[in-house]
Order: C-alpha cells, then sequence, then structure tokens
C-alpha cells in the first residue's frame, strides 16, 4: 500500500473506488501530475471515473494536507503527494518537469536580518529553476545551433 494510501486510511478518509483510483495514480516520489494528467490516468484504471470527482478529490487531499498544490510560472497546478516530508522543487523551463530536491541548510539562514524587515519569518520555499536534460539538449545556448 502506498504511504498516501496508508495516511488517507489512518484519517478515516472514506476510500471509494473513485478515490482510491486518485490516491494510487499519485502514488510515487517525483510525482506532480496536473488534474488533467491524473483524470487520464485514472480512466486508465476505472473507465467511469469524470473529471468532476477528480477534481473534488483533489480538492479534498489538499484541503487535508494529505497533497500541496504547486503552482509555477503560470502552468497549470500540480500535485504533489510528498506532502509530509519537507523538500523543495526543481522545475524545467522548457517542458515544465518538476522533481523534488532536499537541499542541506535552512534557506532561514541565508536570509540576512537586514532583509527581513522586522518579519518574523516562519517558512522559506525555494524554487530552483533550469534545464531538464531533455531540453538542454534540444534548446540553443551560446555557442549551439538549434
Amino acid at each position: 500500500m502506498s504511504d498516501l494510501l496508508e495516511r488517507l486510511r489512518g484519517r478515516g478518509w472514506r476510500m471509494t473506488s473513485q478515490r482510491r483510483v486518485v490516491a494510487e495514480v499519485l502514488d510515487g516520489d517525483h510525482v506532480h501530475l496536473t488534474a488533467d494528467e491524473v483524470h487520464a490516468r485514472a480512466v486508465r484504471l476505472l473507465p467511469e471515473i469524470s473529471r468532476a470527482t477528480v477534481y473534488n478529490a483533489l480538492g479534498e487531499l489538499v484541503a487535508l494536507g494529505e497533497v500541496v498544490e504547486v503552482s509555477t510560472d503560470g502552468r497549470a497546478k500540480r500535485y504533489d503527494p510528498n506532502a509530509h516530508h519537507p523538500h523543495e522543487h526543481l522545475v524545467c523551463s522548457g517542458c515544465g518537469l518538476i522533481r523534488d530536491v532536499h537541499p542541506t541548510g535552512d534557506p532561514l539562514e541565508r536570509l540576512p536580518a537586514q532583509e527581513r524587515f522586522g518579519f518574523t519569518v516562519s517558512d522559506a520555499r525555494v524554487t530552483y529553476r533550469g534545464l531538464c536534460p531533455a531540453c538542454a539538449q534540444t534548446t540553443p545556448g551560446p555557442g549551439r545551433r538549434a
């Protein structure tokens, strides 16, 4: 059983066949699917599942704090089931691929006191951006041709 399914069972979330399929689709270490991608994969497992049911289940999972909505650069929201393990994201500027990363050090320590403007800072979210290997091969850079 996946970590997400175990957490949901532990919380007493009513596990209908539709909700179970959504949770199964979200299972994995580097899963950051859009709602439409979740629906497309869920239909393969349960052909009668509706888009509305997938959106409702995702909304419930976010409200429960079991899945995190990730928004990057105006692209479609993605859903990250790795909600209980602190991590940051590495995002491809080309294709939008998102990977979980676990950098060392506390990002709060890198913010000098004079840059806090009196805020009591409790959290920092860092997003690393770049090109994934596939996009780096197809994107022209200095001295390269497309």
